[in-house]
């Protein structure tokens, strides 16, 4: 699938146009991206220019010289390629909607809430990489909920009705749920998808317990097929990090960038999630030495190969767990001197 940037660059391509500056500053990362995340904001447009610009990006997104088109946030009745152009383009495409459910934010305690809401900013931002606002949808949004948001509401779709009542607008009658207690890994035929939805929902307590399970049942309760599918790490969930964002960008990277599974967990996994499936995963390894419960110390290399951790982090988990790592040829040694 087609990242926004991409697509601004075959528009340009199209209009005649190889390379771009721009009148402003900008401290973007990616040029393209954000142009064309601004243009559609409503906040410039690609103009041609009196006097060439003193540096520009070619479509390759190297550093040149002069150009006779930048993106200018002033008078824009010119304009070669504004909101309208890029809205045009864009309607040539199926992206899917990122939809966060926010039914059960009153269940969150005010602490609960403000993590909330911080996941759902993150989770904002993480979307303007990859696509632009709009494709990101907050169903069930309330005016409490609405003042937690630090980050501009009016650039995303947010909706005060239920999740299954924005699909059926959208004419979109299947989804992906994604589902720590899924059966079924998330697999590469449902990342076509129209719409992926994440439950909105934090430090899974008291009545949350098990809340995703109970949205995908009231979507299909009214009309929606859910496919419920879970993202997991080598068959297991524990170790996958369960914050929206993280979430949503493992998600991104699967869908925009072809990463397998596995690989899009290893790249956004926290420590913190990798120590926890290690505090699994080093039991099982578990031999007695002399009376006493080790592991082999060659085991860090080849748990670091799918999770996210640092020598430290093996040796926190080998003393929490009240374990030692010996060398394996020591092992060998020792074991061949009884």
């Amino acid at each position: 699938m087609k990242r926004l940037s991409l697509i601004f660059k075959e528009l340009l391509k199209r209009e005649g146009v190889d390379k771009v500056g721009s009148l402003h500053r900008c401290g973007w990362d990616d040029p393209f991206q954000g142009m064309a995340i601004s243009i559609l904001e409503g906040k410039g447009a690609i103009i041609k220019v009196d006097e060439p610009t003193r540096m520009a990006w070619t479509l390759d997104g190297e550093v040149t010289g002069s150009a006779n088109f930048a993106y200018s946030r002033g008078d824009l009745d010119d304009a070669l390629i504004g909101k309208k152009e890029i809205m045009e383009e864009l309607s040539k495409y199926d992206h899917p909607y990122f939809i966060i459910d926010l039914m059960y934010w009153d269940e969150h305690t005010p602490k609960e809430k403000r993590k909330l809401a911080l996941q759902l900013s993150q989770s904002y931002g993480l979307i303007r990489n990859y696509l632009w606002g709009g494709k990101l949808v907050l169903t069930w949004l309330n005016k409490e909920a609405e003042k937690h948001m630090h980050f501009p509401l009016e650039n995303i779709t947010s909706s005060n009705t239920p999740t299954h009542q924005f699909l059926a607008e959208k004419g979109i009658n299947e989804t992906v749920l994604l589902d720590p207690w899924a059966r079924k890994d998330m697999k590469v035929d449902d990342l076509e998808s129209k719409a992926f939805i994440i439950g909105g929902i934090v430090d899974k307590t008291g009545d949350k317990k098990g809340a995703t399970p109970r949205m995908g049942e009231k979507l299909r309760e009214n009309g929606i097929r859910v496919k419920r599918r879970r993202i997991s790490l080598r068959g297991d969930v524990i170790g996958v990090p369960d914050r929206i964002n993280l979430i949503l960008e493992i998600l991104l990277r699967m869908i925009f960038e072809g990463k397998e599974m596995e690989e899009a967990v290893l790249e956004v996994q926290p420590y913190k999630d990798a120590r926890w499936r290690l505090r699994k995963e080093l039991p099982k390894n578990k031999i007695k030495l002399e009376g006493l419960p080790v592991v082999e110390k060659e085991l860090f290399y080849e748990y670091s190969k799918w999770l996210n951790i640092r020598w430290k982090d093996f040796n926190k988990v080998l003393d929490e767990l009240n374990l030692k790592a010996v060398e394996r040829e020591r092992i060998k040694e020792l074991r061949n001197s009884h």
